[in-house]
């Protein structure tokens, strides 16, 4: 067994991957569509981000340049820290997360759990020198002691979504995709996700949700990052800066989507299939559902459940956290629904 397979195989890394895929009962029947999220909540840091934290490690120790005793960095919102967290100490190295301020305390507790360290920056625009990624970065390149994952610009990110996900995708699916549905925030998923079924099949629509007060949506329709700087209660998801990541999307829509629809899209499937999930994989279902409906009937569309509802708790679903920001959290009724997402 050679040192990347081995480093792989090591006790819960070896069960990263492979995760199933789920059809959407209630907006399936309701579009006349078949649409899947491929379940990346099962991997066992609980979100997609294990594929690449697991990618990057690998491959910079099998490189040389993660050695034996030395701390991983990285600037993140959160699932991307802890999926480093876990790989980190499963293979004896020390992780500094360094996040801005007011992301879901429920990452602060996972992140602790698995031994890292966490610094919290101000939640500032990427000009500022105190945003999270400068001050990762500063951390990062502070000591050779230190190995600066670098998420939005490492290539290992992209590729761990071009060389297991998107081919399980595909092989689950049997080859029979409309539509794959997206979102981005460093860009690695949709990055390796679009490039690899581009190559497989042209015809397959890749569509790219974005949130509120993102740039993602003016940088494919103009080439810039410019931002309305919206509140998003949306985390890891969205960006305003050109990341290397970006360099390699295919895609063919990109439009932005407000956290009142995602909301009552999140309740109303909390209501009819007692399905909690986090905000960026609402953001998926929720462009997949209106991918479904403006395509009509006979579609197969798939996205992702990024991460599990347990990390939303304190925010889309807490009652009080929307009343505060001004968002309605009521569960609205089929013909509702259908109507409101259909007008996107």
């Amino acid at each position: 067994m050679d040192l990347r397979a081995k480093l792989k195989s090591t006790g819960l890394l070896q069960v990263i991957g492979n995760t199933p895929i789920m059809k959407i009962q209630s907006l399936s029947q309701m579009t006349g569509c078949e649409i899947f999220m491929k379940c990346e909540n099962l991997n066992p840091g609980g979100t997609i981000k294990d594929r690449p934290a697991l990618n990057m490690v690998v491959e910079a120790i099998v490189k040389g340049v993660l050695k034996p005793g030395m701390t991983i960095v990285e600037g993140t919102a959160g699932n991307t820290g802890i999926g480093l967290a876990m790989v980190g100490q499963a293979l004896g190295h020390k992780v500094i997360v360094v996040m801005p301020k007011g992301m879901a305390p429920e990452k602060h507790k996972v992140l602790k759990l698995y031994g890292a360290e966490v610094v919290e920056t101000e939640a500032v625009a990427y000009s500022d020198e105190r945003h999270f990624f400068k001050v990762g970065k500063k951390i990062g390149q502070s000591s050779p002691d230190y190995w600066w994952a670098n998420q939005f610009d490492n290539p290992d990110n992209y590729l761990s979504h071009y060389h297991s996900t998107a081919p399980e995708m595909y092989q689950q699916m049997d080859g029979r995709i409309d539509s794959v549905v997206v979102a981005a925030g460093s860009g690695g998923t949709a990055a390796g996700v679009s490039k690899y079924m581009k190559e497989k099949n042209a015809n397959i629509k890749v569509i790219m949700p974005d949130p509120m007060g993102s740039g993602i949506v003016n940088y494919f329709k103009r080439g810039d990052f410019e931002s309305d700087g919206s509140y998003t209660m949306t985390e890891g998801v969205g960006i305003t800066r050109l990341v290397d990541n970006f360099r390699h999307i295919q895609q063919d829509r990109c439009y932005t989507i407000e956290d009142q629809k995602l909301t009552w899209l999140a309740m109303y499937l909390r209501e009819k299939e007692g399905l909690v999930m986090g905000m960026s994989s609402m953001l998926n279902l929720s462009g997949a559902f209106n991918t479904a409906l403006k395509g009509g009937e006979g579609q197969r569309i798939i996205t992702f459940m990024c991460d599990g509802g347990e990390r939303a708790i304190s925010k889309m679903y807490n009652p009080e956290f929307l009343a505060e920001k001004k968002i309605d959290g009521s569960v609205l009724n089929e013909k509702e629904i259908k109507e409101i997402f259909q007008s996107i």
